[in-house]
């Protein structure tokens, strides 16, 4: 008896423990069952995901970087300076671009420095110029036949002289009959790095002159390191510049002869009383000695 009890109380013992462990292996395969999330199942990988459809923005005119006749802007630069390094007035640029108020630029924004229509003058030029070096189209071959029978005889020649076209003189922006704008020593020649023009001495209240005639393009103190600054622009060439001014006498947009007193010799912005004069070719600072006639 105590035999086969002591069998089934194994077996039962056995079948528990059976059963314990088949429920312990169950739980384990449901906690290895992958879990799927039906609100991100989806849904693609962030790195996979297409960038177009991230908003980055672009600084205006972007699309235009690198294009003839268009800048980028730089940290600290304003449209004033832009406009002296360019050869333009500042309203010009500010008009081509539509800005509403100039004194708001974003650095990476990319601004026309050109007038509009000369982007389309220069596709013409490129295009005349193509047409012109085109190789020329070789004429058809024609059987004597058909030339006998398409024959047309030449009109008379006529006996009065046709006139030669008359060709206009050409102009060159170059030839400006320059000025001294005023007539003290020169304290510091021209240095591409340091002095981009000529400072020339006087006493607080000497006139200063046009040193052609041209178009006031800017008047004011916006340009730091000039003071008191007026700027004329000559032709689609040539700006000159007039810093350190005690007194302004002109307005923008009015136009100015040669010679003409346009601001009295200071000392704002600068160390001592005296003019700094510029010439700017197309942007460019030039030595204005090199222009000026020699005295």
């Amino acid at each position: 008896m105590f035999g086969l009890n002591g069998r089934l109380g194994s077996v039962v013992v056995v079948t528990a423990v059976a059963l314990l462990l088949g429920g312990c292996g169950s739980s384990k395969i449901i906690n290895r069952a992958p879990v799927e999330d039906r609100g991100t199942a989806n849904k693609p990988a962030p790195a996979l995901m297409d960038p177009t459809t991230q908003a980055i923005k672009q600084p205006p005119g972007f699309e235009n970087a690198g294009k003839p006749g268009y800048y980028t802007v730089k940290p600290g630069e304003t449209l004033i300076r832009i406009g002296l390094d360019q050869g333009q007035s500042y309203k010009d640029i500010a008009r081509w671009n539509s800005l509403d108020n100039p004194n708001h630029i974003e650095i990476g924004q990319v601004l026309r420095v050109l007038p509009p229509t000369a982007g389309a003058v220069t596709a013409t030029v490129a295009k005349s110029d193509a047409v012109a070096n085109a190789p020329a189209a070789t004429a058809p071959v024609r059987s004597a036949s058909a030339e006998k029978s398409s024959y047309v005889a030449p009109a008379p020649a006529s006996s009065t002289p046709v006139p030669a076209p008359v060709v206009a003189a050409a102009t060159s922006e170059d030839d400006i009959a320059w000025i001294w704008p005023t007539s003290g020593k020169v304290l510091a020649g021209f240095d591409e790095v340091k002095n981009k023009g000529l400072d020339i001495a006087g006493t607080a209240g000497d006139p200063v002159l046009a040193a052609a005639d041209g178009r006031v393009v800017y008047v004011g103190a916006g340009l730091r390191g000039y003071g008191n600054l007026i700027i004329l622009k000559h032709n689609n060439t040539f700006l000159t510049a007039y810093a350190h001014n005690q007194t302004l006498l002109i307005k923008e947009d009015q136009s100015v002869r040669k010679g003409q007193k346009i601001a009295e010799m200071g000392n704002s912005d600068a160390d001592r009383v005296k003019l700094h004069f510029e010439v700017r070719r197309q942007g460019k600072p030039v030595d204005p000695a090199k222009y000026l006639p020699a005295r």
